[in-house]
């Protein structure tokens, strides 16, 4: 079973071919993706690697936390399931229900 790792504090010129190469030194890579920013299209410093079994995750996870990767030291752990958003963004830029 395939398992999904986050990745964070990564370098801003890290690609995702950098990762593929740093896990996949661990168990099988099915997927990466660095986040970016919607607006400017640059990197926001973390992204996701998609492991094909739970072992080679936890070896990973194990291995690369903490560890320098491009002059920056990794936070790694199993990625967390997606937050739903609320959706609420409004003219006041969400905070309540305060009337201007």
């Amino acid at each position: 079973m395939s398992t999904k790792i986050y990745v964070g504090n990564l370098a801003f010129s890290a690609t995702e071919n950098d990762l593929q190469d740093l896990f996949a030194k661990h168990g099988p890579v099915t997927e990466v993706a660095i986040v970016q920013d919607r607006a400017t299209g640059q990197p926001r410093g973390f992204g996701f690697v998609t492991m094909g079994t739970s072992d080679g995750a936890k070896i990973a996870i194990a291995a690369l936390n903490g560890t320098e990767f491009q002059g920056r030291a990794l936070t790694v752990n199993e990625a967390r399931p997606r937050e739903e958003r609320s959706g609420a963004g409004s003219f006041n830029g969400g905070r309540g229900d305060r009337r201007y």
